[in-house]
């Protein structure tokens, strides 16, 4: 089959559609051609693929070709069933007749004689030629088609169709394209089937010596290419993929030694993409095929079938891994081959399928996954064809003009050299190349860096290229070490392009300039560097047959910009795809071509893009090799602000990186530019440079409107000393996010150190809540900075440990508003009136320091302060509780106050604590005097008198305002009242009246403070109308003195009075009301109880105890006893079960007479007023209320008023009924009567008898217990 080959490259290269063969039985064809050559190719058609499933095809080629064409007559029987691929796929038998008996005995036989044979796929096409109008000829023409389709159609398949000539012809070509496809379908599902019983049989003995691999290579593309002619692309994609796992299970079989091709001129070029470019009887060998031609046919068969079915990216994708694993196949032969012939290869293969894929591919072709997976093949395709021509570069002396960059030397320094097996030779006309080399190499600097850094550069190679050099060199001898390294000491420490020292540099150029035409020496000596590289070239140089890839080389600046075309390409599909990391560390590769260039715009654009990454990712030994290149760039094209962003980022890096000096001269350029005058000064961020805390320990807590100290740690990554003129922090809250952040300001330059700094901040009052810090804010020079980064404190032993997390623990605590302090009063019970008192106050710090404060005092009216005796303070002692009515001894109160008394003075009106006082609870104790320009007055025993007056006028203010806090910031004003009263409440009653008139006048004391008094002597000075019995002298008749009256005790006097006529003295004589009791007292009580001994205002002289008594005195009003009862007044109670609303209830009043009237009316009747006041809001009263009845003189008479109000409220919701009023008035007597009616007495179930019972004198007295005032008048 092997002789087939040539027949079968020509067939497939010519042939690409389905042949359908026309039998024309009556010479139609010629008029019906074109209407069937129209129908082509035909649309959405279903065939079979190898699995017998049916796929559709859009479009499927064809061409009717008639069966007496030489194409198909000239064909070898051998031919056919090698090639049936091209055979006619269906038979068009084209009939036509208008007899019935020309169809019987010519037509018929002649029909059966084409179709007899089975193997073809045929249908007959009746074209009927009868006109319309003539129905004769119509019907003759339908009785032969029907006869027609009796005789060669079945109920199995249809195998006739009619076409009319000259009458409408719709459904036919329908019914025609059905039944070639058909017909197709069927051709296709046998020839498949031939195919795959022959490809099995020789697959079967595949590992015997009788194997064939050209007879199963043209069986299997046969298939492969009928799959394609039908375009069911698939299966054939499928077929070829077979063959070529066929081919490499086969092709290294033990015994069977072939060449591996690729030594033709130019085999450097990949043919990936061109099945044609090689015959196949070229690349023929014995049985089978030379495998560098063959395996890159199969792939470009592979890749036109997929271009056919739109999916360009899975040719980019096979031929990447094609590439790298049919470069291991190379680098096994590498030997045998070209000079550098494999990187040729690779870089020119790389190249045709980049240009293919991207021609083929259009946006939107595939998916988006797809297509970035798409753009990262095509990005590493470039990628490994960069990395080819830098190796190649390299070798012809490029190095030095490729970039130094780690990606470069990842690449380069990982990349083996070339493996020939003789390295080139020096030509021996290239003296002058070789004198060129040699300058160059001299004049070769490494082009310094910014800042003065020192990098030792990163190689470029995976060993010395001179020793890799000489060692494969077909004999070498050992030769002088110095002469192998080029005279170059140091070579071996790098890469030959290390400058050497002057020195050697004129020793060197003294042996190339002295022995010019030695080249042609000994091939035992040494090649020196300059040698290699233009052996290398030239050896190159017939290696590359094509003149746009050696034109690169050419030159340095073709190299430079076919190296700037490869990096954008990979870089743009990089970014394109997944990843976008690896264009933009090609963007950094592409800058420094532009920056070498001196193009810095697009330099410094492209290398921050690298940077961003870099630092991003953390990747600071990366970023430590581009990041001076852009400040660089920043600085030629006066960037200010971006070349200041560079230094502090430079100074930010790990300090192992760049040394001092490097880092110092960081340092010199920003403070340079920040007092220098900046045309746009731009805030600088120096987060990663200087970072801050607060200190460890808790949070510094204050109290609301509190000022304060805020201690924070500083890092500094400054090298040196940095001066900042201003300072400030922001302090964030936590409980409320959009409140804007407070600045803590630094009135003063700070030095930042290296390393740790600790400062402190003034903080002014904050609103309550937890804060942290925010960011750091100041000025460098004139240039303001900002760091958002914060600190954590490292280890004891590591003081520049950072993190830049923020931080969760609050650096400050206000507190909510709370008490601070509470001053008190010392006692609550009553202090003497008008004498010197101490007034204690006792000051509470609750959780503050009162450190410093200030005491203003304001007393009152009535109330001032005795300034000459000073201020006392002292701790203050909870006392113990005990039973104050036991106290027998107040001096023992007196003996327990605390010894730590201070004396104060008050200054401006106010009084400062002692600091011993600013935590504790103590007492200050104040000397008041309260002022009573009156004079107090008794009453009469039984007589209620109203508390609440007699304690508001004994009521005296002291409104008290506390400064304190850290610059008295803090305020608390408080307004105590103090009461102050007398050592006495006097009252008197008659106990007796004796025969001869003499009265017996009860003067009882009760004591009103909480102190001891003891009476040393008392008199009564009485009013008109009364006297004294026996002397006269005032005093009371039992003289128990001295007489001891105990805190809240009752004593007791008696004097003996008689009443005296004042008829007869002289009534123009002005008659005194009241009467003066007196009284001379001591007392014994401890200021921390109530009243004590009054402060004297000095020592008594000549020790006169007189001047330590006090005399009390209180105005007494005697009035006429009544002791002779004439009436009585009282009422019923209400019902128990309370007051409803709009019930009547029933109040009845009684006034009752207890004796006769000794000198009574002469009717024996008095008249009585009476009216009723009520509450309108609670009781509803209609009718008369005010009015006059009679009541009899004679003894045991009463009257009744009764009244029925209805309640607007229940009793239960607690109706007022003050002002339920009854007034009782006896005109001719002089009598008023007032009863007042309440809510609590309406439920007592007193009597009215009692009531009676009660009223025994005329004096002025209230009832309280019931309810009833009773006022009346002598």
């Amino acid at each position: 089959m092997a002789a087939f080959l040539p027949q079968f490259q020509s067939i497939k290269t010519s042939f690409d559609h389905v042949v359908l063969a026309v039998e024309d039985v009556s010479d139609l064809w010629p008029v019906i051609k074109n209407g069937f050559e129209e129908r082509l190719p035909f649309k959405s058609v279903f065939l079979n693929n190898k699995t017998r499933n049916p796929v559709k095809v859009d479009e499927l080629p064809a061409e009717f070709i008639l069966t007496t064409d030489a194409r198909l007559r000239s064909r070898f029987p051998q031919e056919q069933s090698l090639f049936w691929f091209r055979e006619p796929y269906a038979t068009v038998v084209l009939v036509t007749c208008e007899d019935l008996d020309e169809f019987k005995n010519i037509l018929k036989p002649r029909l059966k004689l084409i179709v007899q044979n089975d193997e073809r796929e045929w249908f007959i096409v009746f074209v009927s030629k009868a006109p319309a109008h003539n129905d004769q000829a119509t019907k003759m023409a339908k009785k032969v088609y029907a006869k027609l389709e009796v005789d060669f159609s079945s109920k199995k398949r249809e195998r006739c169709c009619k076409l009319d000539m000259l009458g409408p012809d719709a459904n036919f070509w329908d019914d025609l394209e059905a039944k070639v496809i058909e017909c197709i379908r069927n051709t296709l599902d046998r020839r498949i089937h031939f195919y795959e019983e022959e490809i099995r049989k020789l697959s079967e003995i595949r590992f015997m010596p009788v194997w064939n691999f050209c007879n199963f290579f043209i069986l299997k593309e046969s298939l492969a290419f009928m799959f394609e002619i039908a375009h069911l692309h698939e299966d054939a994609l499928r077929e070829y993929d077979e063959l070529e796992l066929c081919y490499l299970e086969t092709v290294n079989m033990v015994g069977r030694k072939r060449d591996f091709g690729g030594m033709e001129s130019v085999d450097d070029q990949a043919i990936l993409l061109d099945p044609g470019k090689k015959a196949l009887t070229q690349i023929v060998q014995d049985d089978s095929f030379r495998e560098f031609e063959f395996r890159q046919y199969l792939f470009a068969c592979q890749a036109k079938l997929l271009f056919n079915l739109s999916r360009p990216f899975e040719v980019a994708s096979r031929g990447y891994s094609f590439i790298i694993s049919f470069s291991k196949s190379l680098a096994v032969h590498e030997s045998a081959f070209p000079f550098c012939m494999r990187e040729v290869w690779v870089i020119t293969a790389c190249l045709a399928v980049i240009d293919a894929t991207t021609a083929h591919y259009k946006d939107g072709l595939a998916t988006p996954d797809v297509e970035k997976e798409f753009y990262r093949v095509q990005g590493e395709l470039y990628t490994l064809c960069r990395s080819k021509f830098m190796r190649l570069a390299y070798l012809i002396g490029y190095g030095a003009d490729i970039e130094r960059s780690p990606v470069n030397s990842a690449s380069l320094s990982t990349l083996p050299w070339p493996k020939p097996a003789v390295w080139p030779s020096l030509p021996s006309t290239a003296s002058s190349e070789v004198l060129a080399k040699e300058k160059m190499i001299l004049q070769e600097t490494s082009r310094p860096k910014h800042f003065g850094i020192q990098r030792r550069p990163l190689p470029l190679e995976p060993s010395l290229l001179l020793r890799e050099a000489n060692r494969r060199r077909a004999s070498l001898s050992a030769g002088n070490m110095f002469e192998l390294f080029d005279g170059h000491p140091n070579a071996a420490e790098g890469s030959g392009l290390i400058s050497p020292s002057p020195k050697v540099n004129a020793i060197s150029m003294s042996r190339t300039l002295s022995s010019p035409g030695n080249f042609e020496g000994s091939i035992d000596r040494p090649l020196r560097l300059a040698e290699i590289y233009v052996a290398a070239e030239h050896a190159l140089r017939n290696t590359i047959s094509e003149a746009e890839l050696w034109k690169s080389f050419s030159s340095v600046t073709e190299f430079e910009q076919k190296y700037l075309d490869l990096s954008k390409g990979a870089a743009n599909n990089y970014h394109n795809s997944w990843w976008k990391r690896h264009g933009v560390v090609l963007d950094g590769e592409i800058a420094a071509v532009y920056h070498k260039r001196s193009n810095y715009d697009i330099a410094a654009n492209l290398y921050e893009k690298v940077c961003a990454l870099y630092a991003g990712e953390g990747w600071e030994n990366l970023l430590a090799e581009v990041l001076p290149n852009l400040a660089e760039c920043q600085k030629i094209l006066n960037d200010q602000a971006g070349y200041l962003s560079s230094c502090v980022r430079l100074l930010s890096l790990d300090k192992g990186l760049f040394s001092i000096k490097e880092r110092q001269a960081f340092q010199s350029e920003v403070v340079c530019l920040a007092h220098s005058e900046m045309e746009h000064p731009v805030p600088l961020d120096v987060s990663s440079l200087v970072t801050f805390s607060g200190n460890p320990g808790p949070a510094l807590e204050l109290c609301d409107g509190d000022p304060g100290t805020l201690s924070v740690t500083l890092w500094s990554g400054f090298p040196d000393d940095i001066t900042l003129e201003s300072f400030s922090l922001t302090l964030t809250a936590t409980h409320n996010t959009d409140e804007g952040a407070n600045a803590i300001k630094s009135s003063d330059a700070i030095v930042l150190m290296p390393g740790k700094n600790t400062i402190t901040l003034p903080v002014p009052p904050q609103k309550p809540g937890s804060y942290v810090l925010g960011a750091l804010t100041g000025h460098i020079g004139q240039l303001s900075f900002r760091s958002h980064s914060f600190s954590r404190i490292g280890p004891v032993d590591t003081d520049d440990f950072m993190s830049y997390e923020k931080p969760t623990r609050p650096i400050l605590r206000v507190a909510k508003p709370r008490p601070l302090v509470d001053l008190a009063a010392a006692i609550s019970s009553a202090l003497l009136m008008n004498e010197l008192q101490w007034v204690g106050i006792i000051v509470t710090p609750i959780n503050y320091s009162l450190k410093g404060a200030v005491l203003h005092i304001d007393t009152g009216p009535g109330l001032r302060i005795e300034e000459a005796h000073g201020f006392e303070i002292e701790k203050h002692r909870e006392e113990a509780s005990q039973n104050r009515a036991n106290l027998t001894d107040p001096e023992d109160c007196l003996s327990r106050t605390g010894a730590e008394v201070n004396k104060l003075a008050l200054e401006d009106g106010k009084i400062k604590f002692p600091n011993w006082a600013s935590n504790i609870t103590s007492v200050l104790w104040i000397p008041l005097r309260a002022v009573s320009d009156g004079i107090a007055r008794g009453a009469t025993a039984g007589m209620v008198v109203p508390q609440g007056q007699s304690v508001v006028d004994g009521l005296r203010m002291i409104a008290l305002k506390l400064e304190f806090g850290v610059s008295h910031n803090q305020t608390f004003e408080k307004t105590i009242a103090v009461h102050f009263t007398n050592p006495f409440d006097v009252s008197t009653r008659v106990t007796d009246k004796c025969d001869d008139g003499t009265l017996l006048l009860q003067v009882i004391l009760q004591s009103q403070v909480k102190a001891s008094l003891t009476i040393h002597d008392a008199w009564l000075d009485l009013q008109d109308c009364f006297d004294h019995t026996g002397k006269g002298d005032g005093r009371p008749v039992s003289r128990f003195f001295p007489l001891t009256v105990s805190p809240k005790s009752k004593a007791g006097m008696l004097f003996s009075i008689y009443l005296v006529d004042t008829s007869i003295n002289d009534n123009t004589k002005e008659l005194r009301q009241d009467s003066l009791l007196n009284i001379r007292y001591k007392i014994r009580g401890s200021r921390k109880l109530g009243a004590h001994t009054p402060v004297a205002d000095g020592p008594p002289e000549s020790g006169n105890d007189d001047e330590l008594f006090f005399t009390f005195r209180s105005a007494l009003t005697l009035q006429r006893p009544v002791l002779d009862p004439c009436l009585a007044v009282g009422f019923l109670p209400l019902p128990s079960s309370g007051l409803r609303v709009g019930q009547l209830v029933t109040i009845e009043w009684r006034v009752e007479r207890l004796k006769n009237m000794e000198n009574g009316a002469a009717d024996n009747l008095v008249e009585v007023l009476y009216e009723v006041n009520v509450n309108s809001e609670n009781w509803m009263i209609a009718g008369r209320k005010r009015g006059y009845v009679s009541l009899s003189t004679k003894q045991g008479i009463s009257i009744s008023l009764l009244f029925s109000p209805p309640p607007f409220c229940s009793l239960s919701n607690g109706p007022s009924l003050v002002n339920f009023i009854f007034f009782f008035r006896f005109p001719n007597r002089g009598l008023n009567i007032v009863l007042a009616l309440s809510g609590w007495i309406c439920s007592s179930p007193a009597t009215w008898l009692a009531k009676r019972q009660r009223s025994k004198y005329k004096l002025q007295s209230t009832w309280t217990a019931l309810g009833l005032c009773f006022t009346s008048c002598t």
